[in-house]
């Protein structure tokens, strides 16, 4: 986020994007409740009537995967309008006049033609947004895993920058990051192009700067995204691979083929606190210690940085991360001499100066936000009020494309898939709580009530949803969420795993899967 949770309840406007906030990111969303009670204006598209959809002044229900077209055709609108930041423009980017010949075909009638959405939403969704600089945009993976989710969070830069909503207090751009410690562990340099502190492995002055560091010779090559390993690993060109705290056999697309590939593999390494679909195929599984067994940070999704403490002992034979880790390296021939996780944390600091001002002992009682780069600092709450580090910010140009797969006479549905308020990602947590289980613990499909009727299916029938790829049997739920020729699966279900149908073609850019639009049957 560049912005702060604290700065929620300040904002005139709050457009959200593909995102289930409330069942989702539940205390954020608790915030952009108290900001609408306040007088905030609430925006929310999404292809689903999601539960913060109730409290919207504006619900945009856009046809799956036109995410661009809505949101060029809402800059086309504030353009139209003068509504746009002139000085910040001029001040602070580039590229504005590329850009602007760009979104002159979105106008509010082709842009409804695309998304569904009448004309007169898309133009106020546009005087609301474009008439404020107190407005913040929020989104998650309803806007990122889609074969265009590059361009889907080009657009919503683009519009930030158009109104001058970033830089400041109460704006931004605010992505809601999907786990506990994504950020920290993007921060930390878990990407395959990076170093910690998102320092490229591909210039010569970081390498060197790495390799003084740890005393080792260090590749200057770009690593594997992690949805490029699975294809590489079914062609047997991967021949070992590593897995840490990660569920792919079901969190990742096309079940088949991840299944197919791990088992491919010569070596799997599974590191986890339980015993996961994907640890059932390793090799060697390394009992690792839950968040409540170790001491460490987390980095939340506002760039905090918070201390975390060892509640109780591991189970049995299980270890930190950090010893299994360090102890690997040890008997591999590179030492790893740490102390503690706080050693590693120091190591951080010095290598990138976002983290130079924060130790163990100043977020004893509180967390603080990087970038932090003194000892006196206070910490960051919102990013770039000095200005951007590259200088005047580019404006990107983005096209609208239609999804990977489209529906046909074959096919005639649109599966959507993500969360539920109660489940937990592939459930490896939470389906082990016999009170969620209870509430909670059976899979289910999310169809509208005129395509049941149509179909003859009633409520709690089990019905079978095929793709291209496989099929399930799930229970019906007729429900007036989804709109007609739509259907949604949450990921959660082992017994009813949406990614067994679910489409693995990804972003040419971040390799992000299309896990939003597949095309599906649907069979009493």
């Amino acid at each position: 986020m560049t912005n702060s949770i604290r700065e929620i309840e300040g904002l005139e406007v709050i457009f959200i994007i593909g995102s289930n906030t409330k069942e989702t990111h539940p205390v954020i969303a608790n915030k952009m409740l108290k900001a609408v009670r306040k007088g905030a204006k609430l925006i929310v598209a999404d292809p689903r009537r999601v539960p913060l959809a109730k409290f919207a002044d504006i619900f945009l229900r856009l046809r799956h995967g036109t995410d661009v077209a809505l949101l060029n055709g809402i800059a086309h609108v504030i353009l139209k309008k003068g509504l746009h930041d002139k000085e910040f423009i001029k001040e602070r980017t580039k590229g504005f006049e590329e850009w602007k010949e760009s979104i002159k075909i979105f106008t509010p009638e082709y842009t409804s033609k695309i998304t569904g959405i009448p004309k007169e939403d898309i133009i106020k969704t546009a005087l609301i947004y474009g008439g404020s600089r107190k407005a913040g945009i929020f989104y998650t993976m309803g806007i990122t895993q889609h074969t265009h989710g590059t361009a889907n969070v080009n657009a919503i830069a683009n519009l930030a920058l158009l109104t001058g909503n970033i830089g400041r207090e109460y704006t931004g751009i605010n992505p809601l990051r999907g786990q506990n410690n994504v950020q920290g562990a993007c921060d930390a340099g878990c990407l395959p192009n990076v170093y910690p502190g998102y320092q490229r492995v591909d210039m010569p002055m970081v390498k060197k700067k790495f390799e003084e560091a740890w005393g080792t010779t260090l590749s200057d090559k770009l690593g594997l995204k992690s949805t490029e390993m699975i294809p590489l690993a079914a062609d047997g060109v991967i021949k070992a691979m590593y897995i840490m705290g990660e569920n792919p056999v079901l969190s990742d697309p096309y079940m088949e083929h991840t299944v197919k590939a791990l088992k491919n593999l010569e070596f799997l390494v599974v590191q986890d606190i339980f015993m996961t679909e994907t640890a059932e195929l390793a090799d060697v599984v390394l009992p690792a210690a839950c968040f409540a067994e170790k001491t460490g940070t987390f980095i939340n999704t506002e760039r905090k940085v918070q201390l975390l403490r060892k509640a109780v002992e591991p189970p049995g034979d299980a270890k930190e991360d950090l010893w299994i880790i360090s102890e690997l390296s040890n008997r591999m021939g590179y030492p790893m001499k740490y102390i503690s996780a706080e050693e590693v944390f120091e190591e951080l600091g010095s290598l990138w100066p976002a983290l130079s001002g924060i130790s163990y002992g100043r977020i004893q009682d509180r967390g603080i936000q990087w970038p932090c780069p003194t000892k006196d600092h206070p910490g960051t709450e919102y990013l770039y009020k000095a200005g951007f580090p590259r200088g005047k910010v580019s404006f990107t140009p983005t096209y609208y494309t239609p999804p990977a797969e489209v529906t046909n006479k074959e096919y005639p549905f649109v599966l959507t898939t993500g969360r539920n308020l109660f489940q937990y990602h592939t459930g490896s947590m939470t389906r082990r709580v016999a009170p969620i289980e209870k509430h909670a613990g059976d899979p289910y499909v999310e169809m509208n009530e005129k395509d049941a009727l149509r179909l003859n299916i009633k409520n709690g029938d089990i019905i079978k949803v095929a793709s291209r790829r496989g099929e399930i049997s799930i229970k019906a739920k007729i429900s007036r969420r989804v709109s007609e020729g739509t259907v949604f699966i949450p990921m959660h279900y082992r017994e009813a795993a949406a990614n067994v149908i679910t489409n693995d073609a990804s972003d040419p850019y971040a390799k992000t899967p299309e896990f939003k639009v597949c095309a599906v049957k649907i069979q009493k």
